[in-house]
């Protein structure tokens, strides 16, 4: 009997298995789009990434149907019925296609004795509607831990930043200033049919009014500009980079904010970019090498400064550390259902060791640039306070800047739905002899 791949919403539930059984989307999703035809592949990478998004709340209206939970070994069913939920509430699918074609796919997942229950549930979250979110965590849709911790952090603003992580974000790019000046490429865009603006604070960044393939951007290929969020730009306005300089790149992957470094300042004497996995490193590479730029490539342990180092100390460092990624939760809904309350306090520890093993190799007279992609205090201006009395010898400068908040020791940038990510950024400068 011929192979019959299986439907793209079985698919999807196996995908959606796999991240809530710890791999992110980045893990699983790029082998199940193999699995389909290339017209298809949109559609998946949609449902996935949406179903992530409102996970929390169809959760909450697919518990409320089920008068028990689906045995572990039908656990996959579950996910199938989120992702036509998903469609049914969040999307343009037409509903009967919806419910026959899920119906479908689970008999293709094997699980023939779970049709009517699947038929069920969805006719009656058809006919009804979807019901009153029971709580926060349904009502903005992520973990009730995450939304308990930005309630208490943030009393201000905890709900913009739910709802910013609900949105998609835009899509924005950082214009090689090697090869264009922004205004010529925004002209270029324009040229391409592609509707565009300056972004507000990153002096390279360009954002597209919708999304467009890369290949439909005028040279890409040819290393004209990269896609970077605005708020991930900035770091290169915080670094002062000068000809001459030896620049450390810390836990580089993908490689973005590497380039970025070396296309501000040209006549860099080296640039050197460290990064752990050596499943990621080979993007920095690619990154580089469509560019045309040079950069030393390692795989090591930044911390680890032995494994690694010979002995050169750096006039620049950039230390984007490892972190809760809460601010680019909009990027990677998944971090929702990745990420666990218990995750922060080993991270801060991992943060503040890095912090040290960089301190000690930045030359007198040199600045580190410590950058995070969270919105949370304990990972941001709270790792700088603790250096700092460690450290009483570091200045920390004031970032007199036109974004961000005022965290004393460095600048919150908060998900904005209209422009940038989340972000924080400090940068300290050891005193010349």
């Amino acid at each position: 009997m011929a192979y019959q791949p299986l439907p793209f919403r079985a698919v999807a539930a196996n995908v959606l298995l796999a991240v809530e059984q710890g791999q992110s989307l980045s893990q699983c999703l790029p082998p199940a789009l193999n699995q389909l035809a290339p017209e298809q592949r949109p559609q998946l990478q949609a449902i996935c990434y949406g179903t992530c998004r409102w996970f929390h709340r169809l959760d909450d209206e697919l518990r409320q149907r089920l008068k028990k939970p689906l045995r572990k070994p039908d656990r996959v069913i579950h996910h199938l019925m989120l992702v036509a939920l998903f469609q049914l509430r969040y999307s343009e699918q037409a509903t009967y296609a919806v419910l026959n074609e899920t119906v479908e796919a689970c008999r293709a997942l094997d699980k023939p004795h779970l049709t009517g229950l699947v038929n069920g549930v969805l006719r009656a979250a058809e006919r009804e509607g979807a019901p009153e979110p029971r709580d926060d965590s349904s009502r903005f849709s992520h973990p009730a831990w995450m939304v308990e911790k930005l309630r208490h952090n943030w009393p201000d603003h905890w709900e913009a930043i739910l709802d910013a992580n609900n949105q998609q974000a835009p899509m924005t790019l950082r214009v090689n200033a090697l090869r264009f000046t922004r205004d010529d490429y925004l002209n270029h865009l324009q040229e391409a049919g592609i509707r565009a603006r300056p972004t507000r604070f990153a002096p390279n960044g360009i954002q597209l009014e919708s999304p467009v393939p890369v290949d439909r951007l005028p040279w890409f290929a040819d290393g004209a500009v990269s896609v970077q969020d605005e708020a991930a730009q900035l770091c290169t306005t915080l670094l002062d980079l000068q000809p001459g300089h030896r620049v450390l790149d810390a836990c580089a992957a993908p490689g973005g904010k590497t380039c970025a470094i070396l296309e501000t300042c040209g006549e860099l004497a080296e640039v050197v970019a460290i990064d752990e996995s050596a499943e990621r490193l080979p993007r920095v590479q690619e990154n580089l090498d469509r560019l045309d730029l040079h950069a030393t490539l390692k795989q090591a342990d930044a911390a680890n400064i032995d494994q690694w180092w010979d002995g050169q100390a750096f006039d620049r460092i950039l230390l984007d550390v490892p972190c809760s990624a809460t601010g680019v939760v909009r990027r990677h809904p998944d971090i929702k259902l990745l990420r666990r309350e218990s995750d922060i306090v080993p991270l801060a520890s991992i943060q503040l060791g890095l912090l040290d093993a960089m301190w000690a190799i930045l030359k007198p007279g040199g600045r580190l640039v410590y950058a995070t992609c969270s919105v949370f205090p304990q990972e941001n201006h709270r790792i700088i306070q603790r250096f700092l009395k460690q450290q009483d010898q570091a200045l920390l400068l004031n970032l007199d800047k036109d974004w961000g908040q005022d965290m004393q020791t460095g600048r919150q940038l908060l998900p904005d739905p209209d422009s940038h990510d989340g972000f924080f950024y400090a940068v300290l400068e050891k005193p010349a002899p």
